[in-house]
């Protein structure tokens, strides 16, 4: 039904953004990731989200996003939130990023038709974070609106995701696709990781 629902009001603009979305100077496999600690929110929640804390507890799937509430992003945070628990199940934590405040963070982490309570996502409203990763951002533009009709007034950071294993070394990079397909991928490099262990 949802799934249904996004499809029809963002199909059209998935090949643009798949397009728009390459990881050209994005930081590579075998890279050490760059350790952040910032505000982040889970299930409307604010909280102190480490990297470096959660990389003892398995691997990471960091994933950039442009902004909250827009189609593409929407699309996104809805399919790591219903693929959660087999990121889980594969030893996996997801945490997404991205240059809104905390306050909208706030809202989507707990919106039912997004994030839904089930993956955190931290604010990065500087920017510092998305270029120590080598990302690519697009400043905010005058009369930009979210899918909310609210305004947007922050920068944009490229759309990728990063695979990093507890050692802190980045074992994929995941960009220039579709944003369901950005999960897809992820989930399918996360359940190759787990195998190799077992």
């Amino acid at each position: 039904m949802m799934k249904s629902l996004f499809y029809k009001t963002a199909t059209s603009t998935l090949v643009g953004l798949a397009i728009a979305s390459s990881a050209i100077a994005a930081l590579k496999e075998g890279q050490t990731a760059p350790d952040f600690t910032t505000k982040a929110s889970f299930a409307g929640k604010a909280f102190s989200y480490s990297l470096k804390e959660q990389l003892k507890k398995g691997t990471v799937v960091v994933y950039f996003y442009p902004s909250a509430y827009t189609n593409g992003c929407n699309i996104q945070a809805h399919s790591f939130a219903e693929s959660a628990e087999k990121f889980k199940a594969a030893g996996a934590s997801i945490v997404g990023v991205s240059l809104d405040s905390i306050e909208r963070l706030n809202d989507f982490s707990a919106d039912p038709d997004f994030c839904a309570g089930k993956i955190s996502v931290a604010s990065d409203a500087d920017g510092k974070i998305a270029k120590s990763y080598e990302l690519t951002i697009r400043e905010a533009q005058a009369g930009r609106k979210d899918s909310r009709g609210k305004d947007l007034d922050h920068g944009f950071a490229e759309r990728t995701t990063f695979i990093i294993t507890p050692d802190g070394k980045i074992n994929a990079t995941v960009g220039g696709v579709s944003p369901f397909e950005n999960v897809e991928k992820s989930l399918a490099i996360v359940q190759k990781i787990a195998a190799k262990k077992s």
